[in-house]
């Protein structure tokens, strides 16, 4: 049978095949030798035993996977930012954003707490960056249905900085959901020693990686991009990136650089290529094996 995983704990992986209830699978021990480990969102084929459970058999190609949490191909990232307390640093959102675009999936920059803050000049920056930008009160309802219809189908994950309503924005989409996270915050606890799983939840006609309240996609969690990578992770970048002067070009503070003549042109925002350089920085001392996926 075919199935997706959706949830990992305790050494099973729990496999919803679309009849009934998930079967929690353990894996065959031929993954282990091909050093491949099942991670929630992989499409997976496995074989149902007598008891109820199942095995493991095969994971399909991944279209993507991330590090923490472990979780596998997942469609868009939803970046929750706040103009209001806590205000959100564009840089953070620059960050998030350029790992969605590493990653192979589709950032989503939205807005919470318009009722309270509306940066319009900041969200028509990424709008111009050509980002879907939201305007979201998850108090007032504004914005809820569009960002309800663009989980529909697809799996999300929310990342954004504490305290700007990714839970908030998850309980205005669906009033119950509430319910759920409050089940699985007593079940598990949130103590020292207890075990912090992904697992996948229904939400609208979409799948959610995690709880809002474990809110697994930090920013501090994200895998660094390396630097030979980083500029194609700035999708407004992508038009000059073959027309500068020399090969191998920084785009940081080089003579003849085609990126940096479009910041100077008003084609790529100076704040956007401000983020760049200061992920570039930090991309150069990172050594090969540090970013490791597994």
């Amino acid at each position: 049978m075919t199935g997706q995983i959706v949830k990992a704990l305790s050494g099973f992986y729990y496999v919803d095949t679309g009849k009934g209830e998930p079967i929690p699978c353990r894996g065959r021990g031929k993954l282990r030798h091909q050093k491949m480990t099942p991670l929630v969102g992989d499409q997976v084929e496995i074989t149902a035993m007598p008891d109820g459970t199942g095995m493991v058999d095969a994971v399909h190609p991944r279209k993507n996977q991330f590090q923490r949490p472990m979780v596998a191909n997942i469609d868009q990232l939803i970046i929750v930012a706040s103009g209001a307390v806590p205000v959100t640093d564009p840089f953070l959102i620059d960050r998030m954003a350029a790992v969605a675009e590493w990653k192979g999936c589709e950032p989503v920059i939205c807005f919470n707490k318009w009722d309270l803050a509306q940066v319009d000049g900041l969200a028509a920056l990424y709008q111009k960056a050509g980002f879907t930008t939201l305007k979201v009160s998850a108090e007032t309802g504004e914005g809820v249905p569009e960002l309800a219809a663009l989980l529909a189908g697809k799996l999300s994950a929310f990342t954004g900085n504490s305290g700007v309503g990714k839970s908030s924005i998850l309980n205005a989409i669906q009033p119950d959901f509430s319910i759920q996270v409050g089940e699985v915050s007593e079940k598990l606890g949130r103590g020292r020693h207890t075990t912090r799983h992904v697992e996948l939840f229904r939400v609208g006609d979409g799948l959610v990686a995690d709880t809002p309240g474990f809110s697994s996609f930090d920013v501090d969690q994200m895998e660094a991009i390396p630097k030979e990578d980083l500029a194609a992770a700035f999708r407004e970048f992508r038009p000059w990136l073959d027309r500068c002067r020399f090969r191998g070009c920084a785009h940081v503070k080089e003579k003849g650089c085609a990126v940096r003549e479009a910041v100077k042109a008003g084609e790529i925002d100076p704040s956007r290529h401000k983020s760049y350089v200061r992920l570039y920085e930090q991309a150069k001392d990172i050594k090969p094996w540090e970013n490791k996926t597994e």
